[in-house]
């Protein structure tokens, strides 16, 4: 289309009029910015230096990595978010968004993927990553913490810090069986889900593996885990 006959002259004017001494841009825009050295010598101008910086892939390990795609990991997101995001990349992309983001030394860096070659689960060097990028963006703390957000696989005994509180009716009836709390309380896609995981012992009351005969009357409270992500604070009124 004519536009993008157009675009590369339009950008490379805008240096004429800064009279542009160098101009930065992803690899991306190589074209583009070495158009603005030439139509500046055809204006009697001394040509800018063109300085090119790769292209980030996002996580989908294929575009660049782009908001508009949804790809991306903003600066601005929340510890849990990042951490999330983070660990969800292609493994093939970890070396390259260490060397690009990591303060590390390129040693350490290496040292890590000849772990990873050698057997070492990728994840646990995403998640060395991962916790640098938090405490860059964030602080020690939300680093240190950030595996605890809702939808991150935890250790035993750990709790997220976003814990999601939810509060069931009894609706006349003397007690809430399992089954019908998972599902109220949004941990099981439906009762079959709910089932499935109480037969395979995926579901924990107060740290305890449950029964489907496992209920709860008026006034309690209990932290209910249902598979390895999903974890509410539940009170029955």
């Amino acid at each position: 289309a004519i536009h993008e006959f157009l675009y590369p002259l339009v950008q490379g004017y805008d240096s004429i009029a800064l009279k542009a001494d160098v101009e930065l841009g992803g690899t991306d825009q190589t074209f583009n910015i070495l158009m603005g050295r030439t139509l500046q010598g055809r204006y009697g101008q001394e040509p800018q230096v063109c300085i090119t910086v790769p292209i980030l892939e996002g996580l989908d390990g294929v575009n660049k990595m782009s908001k508009s795609l949804g790809n991306y990991v903003g600066i601005y997101d929340a510890p849990g978010t990042m951490y999330q995001k983070l660990l969800s990349m292609p493994d093939t992309l970890i070396r390259r968004y260490f060397e690009f983001l990591s303060f590390k030394p390129m040693e350490e860096v290496e040292a890590l993927m000849a772990e990873m070659e050698n057997g070492r689960n990728p994840q646990e060097i995403k998640r060395i990553l991962a916790e640098e990028l938090i405490e860059r963006f964030h602080d020690a703390d939300a680093a240190a913490n950030a595996h605890k957000s809702a939808g991150n696989v935890l250790a035993d005994g750990e709790l997220p810090v976003d814990l999601p509180e939810v509060t069931l009716e009894l609706e006349g009836q003397d007690a809430l069986f399992i089954t019908q709390i998972l599902n109220q309380a949004e941990l099981a896609k439906n009762s079959s889900s709910a089932k499935d995981m109480i037969k395979r012992g995926a579901v924990k009351v107060d740290g305890e593996v449950v029964d489907a005969g496992f209920s709860l009357t008026s006034g309690q409270t209990v932290v209910i885990q249902a598979g390895k992500k999903a974890y509410a604070k539940v009170t029955v009124a």
